[in-house]
């Protein structure tokens, strides 16, 4: 039960706001030696040590209110209101000159290291030594507590910091439309994320971005398109990725300067005490510190893996710099919610197989060893904790594949997970072009015969008696495997599958004519979806079920922008 004293008072202004403040980050780690103090530091430019760059973020032109949390407000303890209000609006859309203390004018921004796949990479960084990598056009602006929590606010699209690599460090009403509603939509799910807190847009000012023409099948963006720049602000208990303790790790590992060891120390403990203070007793040496960290990281990470598959959430970019320390889901650009099931299913083209949705659980491991990889240093001087910490990483595949058994057991709704049911099953799903999500929630209605999964089949008048009967047979075995025999057994066993297979995702087909009515600053649908998306395994009025309970028309396949995107922006 949570003590009355952690509990926040429903805050109203900004000025209630600016009491719960409280900047752990900026006061207890080390700022770039080079960066200046008023954060007016936009150009790119090397940043070879430090924890984080002060970074004013830069405001958007005439920002206007899109949308808030209501769920989240209510969490943090928000009024409803302080989204409308102007300072708070001047706040979030990238405004610090007039906010009132102890708030700081500032915000910041961080470095981190980027490895694809488990391969360290250097080339992309514009000085090819990996210093400029890091927050291109994201700059945190608070981090507080409330409620007994502690939260980080970040904009997206706060403007060009040091590691913008020469971009305008804006985002696009597009994409910040599609990040707003996937991170509540996901937190609804059930699975750890970063959170939505308020979307502004301006009402004036666009930049160009490359993108699709209508309707076409390209792989590639064809045309430059002006599109209105967009804020929208994530929350998280912090925003530590598995790149920036990397860039700390290699650091140490290749001294290149002389505190490289002590940064890499400190950026380890102050993870450790923002994300998993709860499971790590502080006054524990650092090197069980180090190997508990690593436990619980792959726990975390092995959990959040297999409740993507289990929902058909695809990170479609899914490197060290895009994968949290603290095991939630970050990073709404390259994503897609599964239509037709395709264990090779990647939205992203700039992706490829090694990102694909059956694919999640190999990239994670070659994340994970990164990040094992960048603990090493502070171990160089045990042996037994370095071979702990190599145990640890090699165990990593079997706590994933132990993930991924628990959850399609759930997911059918058995006890014990049948590895040949299972595979049967994806055969039969990838030869009749099944949509995952529909098949799942049908599935879950505990039918007696197979003509109300067919209502997940992607073929009209679907008449082919070998493959229906190959279903019925699959079906039979797979009533045999339930542990429910009675009428009422049934119906507990049905309702536990409906809390496992949502019955709503967020398909791109869905955000696509959201933001182009907000394009248009006609919100409705934004509206709608956030109604809907945020009870996605609830039973919903009939109207929402037939606009959102349905395969994707069939003139949406292999059209891009809808099928598949570029990396959003």
């Amino acid at each position: 039960m949570k003590n009355t004293s952690d509990i926040t008072p429903t805050i109203h202004t900004l000025d209630e706001l600016a009491l719960l403040a409280d900047y752990t980050l900026t006061q207890t780690l080390n700022a770039d030696p080079n960066a200046t103090q008023n954060g007016i530091d936009h150009a790119p430019r090397e940043v070879c040590s430090g924890h984080f760059v002060p970074v004013a973020p830069t405001p958007i032109e005439n920002p206007h209110y899109l949308a808030h949390s209501k769920t989240l407000f209510k969490e943090l303890g928000f009024d409803d209101s302080l989204a409308h209000s102007e300072g708070f609006k001047r706040m979030f859309s990238g405004d610090l000159s007039d906010i009132p203390t102890p708030l700081s004018k500032v915000g910041w921004a961080t470095g981190y290291a980027l490895s694809i796949y488990g391969t360290e990479y250097y080339e992309q960084c514009p000085f090819k030594t990996g210093n400029g990598y890091g927050d291109g056009r994201a700059v945190s602006v608070f981090e507080g507590l409330m409620n007994g929590k502690r939260w980080e606010m970040q904009l997206k699209g706060g403007g060009r910091t040091p590691y913008c690599r020469g971009a305008d460090g804006r985002a696009v009403l597009r994409s910040s439309v599609r990040e707003f509603l996937a991170q509540e939509h996901m937190h609804a799910l059930g699975i750890p994320t970063s959170r939505s807190l308020t979307l502004y847009a301006s009402t004036t000012e666009k930049v160009k971005r490359p993108w699709f023409n209508q309707g076409s099948y390209s792989r590639d963006p064809e045309v430059m398109i002006d599109e209105t720049v967009a804020i929208t602000t994530r929350v998280a208990p912090s925003f530590l990725r598995v790149g920036q303790i990397e860039l700390f790790g290699r650091r140490a590992r290749k001294k290149e300067h002389p505190k490289a060891l002590e940064e890499l120390e400190m950026i380890v403990l102050h993870l450790i005490n923002r994300e998993y203070s709860e499971a790590i007793d502080t006054h524990l040496p650092l090197e069980e510190k180090v190997l508990l960290l690593a436990t619980q990281f792959r726990t975390r990470l092995t959990s959040l893996v297999a409740n993507w598959i289990r929902v058909g959430y695809c990170q479609g970019n899914f490197n060290s710099d895009n994968c949290t320390a603290g095991g939630f889901t970050l990073d709404y650009g390259p994503f897609g919610f599964i239509d037709m099931f395709d264990p090779k299913y990647q939205p992203w083209t700039g992706g490829g197989v090694h990102f694909s949705f059956f694919n999640q659980p190999q990239a994670a491991s070659r994340n994970f060893d990164v990040f094992c990889r960048a603990l090493q240093p502070l171990l160089t001087s045990d042996e037994v904790a370095l071979a702990k910490l190599d145990t640890i990483l090699q165990n990593f595949p079997k706590v994933m594949q132990e993930k991924l058994e628990g959850m399609w057991a759930s997911k059918l709704g058995l006890i014990r997970f049948d590895e040949t049911l299972l595979r049967e099953l994806i055969t039969l799903m990838i030869e009749t072009s099944v949509d995952y999500t529909l098949f799942f929630r049908e599935l879950s209605q505990m039918p007696e015969e197979i003509s109300p999964l067919v209502k997940s089949f992607y073929t009209d008048d679907f008449d082919d008696e070998k493959l229906l009967t190959r279903w019925q047979v699959w079906l039979e075995r797979w009533k045999s495997q339930l542990h429910a025999t009675t009428p009422e057994a049934r119906q507990r066993l049905s309702e536990q599958m409906k809390r496992i297979n949502p019955k709503y995702t967020l398909r791109e087909w869905f955000l696509v004519p959201a933001y182009q009515q907000a394009a248009r600053e006609d919100y409705t649908l934004i509206t709608e979806l956030q109604e809907v998306m945020n009870a996605p395994y609830d039973e919903q009025s009939k109207e929402t079920e037939e606009k959102y309970y349905r395969e994707k028309p069939s003139h949406f396949f292999d059209i891009a922008g809808i099928s598949h995107v570029s990396c959003s922006s």
